[in-house]
């Protein structure tokens, strides 16, 4: 999930106040709405707004925005917020400082998402995963990989996995979670090349390439997904749709006993998630809501079989 500064070249430029929750998942939702070339969301915390605000989004777009579409979809999370959008030219603005401002590391666990102005103060104990300003919104920053960091803590605390599946992995910070915490192999895919390329050199800076490998690749259709699976523990922090679009295949290359984690759900949305992988023979292990959005583990029964397209 690419969100942050604004793309080159932007000239237009959503407005809204909105509580906490509401602003982050306004801005997530836009962010997984448009080309991340094209269009970046930010939510952000703003002093002297009106009582129940606090937070305000701002989305920024390279070509004149269609408003009605933009209000429908903020309509999604709130109704009131996409009637109070409002929409304008974009003033200059020294975009990477901006970034900056409040952009504070992120603790989940053991993990610590932060910016490299933060390298020197994390404690020796925790797990630094450094994501550059630009990159810092829709990683670490966000409900929906806060939700999936927390899971793979939980799920390091009760076994390492042979191998872990990140499906859509964005900046990769899924992905080198599970890398530095169980030095074990990662296969990590992305439908956008430009977030395949960021992946592999935010890995790199992270000392988390070794274990990890990075796809460029539509779904699961792919045969790398088999033949280096069944994998343990797959991560896919995604939308709705895509989520039930791949619930089947996925389930496949689960092996028995594994953890499926997903992610990039509205609360109103993780009921039909769900259903889709009960389908496949999945049960709820957890669910978590945290910002204001749901993440999913789920697991399969350690006597359920494997068919044979998931075996290696």
């Amino acid at each position: 999930m690419l969100e942050g500064l604004p793309p080159n070249g932007a000239s237009h430029v959503m407005h809204v106040d909105a509580p906490e929750h509401e602003a982050r998942a306004i801005a997530e939702y836009l962010g997984e709405s448009f080309d991340p070339a094209e269009v970046a969301a930010a939510a952000f915390e703003v002093e002297n707004r009106a009582e129940g605000a606090g937070w305000a989004v701002e989305v920024y777009f390279g070509d004149p925005p269609d408003e009605d579409m933009v209000r429908e979809l903020i309509a999604l999370v709130s109704p009131a917020a996409a009637a109070a959008a409002t929409f304008s030219l974009l003033d200059k603005k020294d975009w990477v400082a901006a970034s900056l401002e409040g952009l504070a590391p992120v603790a989940i666990g053991r993990f610590v998402v932060h910016g490299s102005h933060d390298r020197g103060r994390l404690a020796p104990s925790r797990i630094g995963i450094e994501i550059e300003a630009a990159l810092a919104f829709g990683t670490g920053h966000h409900g929906t990989t806060k939700g999936c960091l927390a899971a793979i803590d939980a799920f390091g605390k009760q076994r390492r996995p042979g191998r872990t599946l990140d499906v859509g992995t964005g900046t990769g910070v899924l992905a080198m979670a599970a890398a530095r915490l169980f030095h074990a192999p990662v296969l990590a895919s992305d439908i956008d090349k430009v977030a395949v390329t960021t992946a592999q050199a935010n890995a790199i800076a992270n000392r988390a390439a070794p274990h990890i490998r990075f796809l460029h690749a539509p779904g699961l259709g792919a045969g790398a997904f088999r033949r280096e699976g069944p994998y343990d523990l797959i991560l896919a922090n995604i939308l709705l749709a895509p989520l039930k679009g791949i619930a089947r295949p996925l389930s496949r290359l689960l092996a028995p006993g594994g953890t499926v984690v997903l992610s990039g759900l509205l609360p109103s949305h993780a009921n039909a998630a769900l259903a889709a992988y009960r389908a496949q023979g999945l049960r709820l292990k957890r669910r978590r809501t945290i910002e204001g959005w749901t993440t999913l583990e789920l697991t399969a029964d350690r006597g359920r079989n494997i068919t044979p397209a998931a075996r290696r």
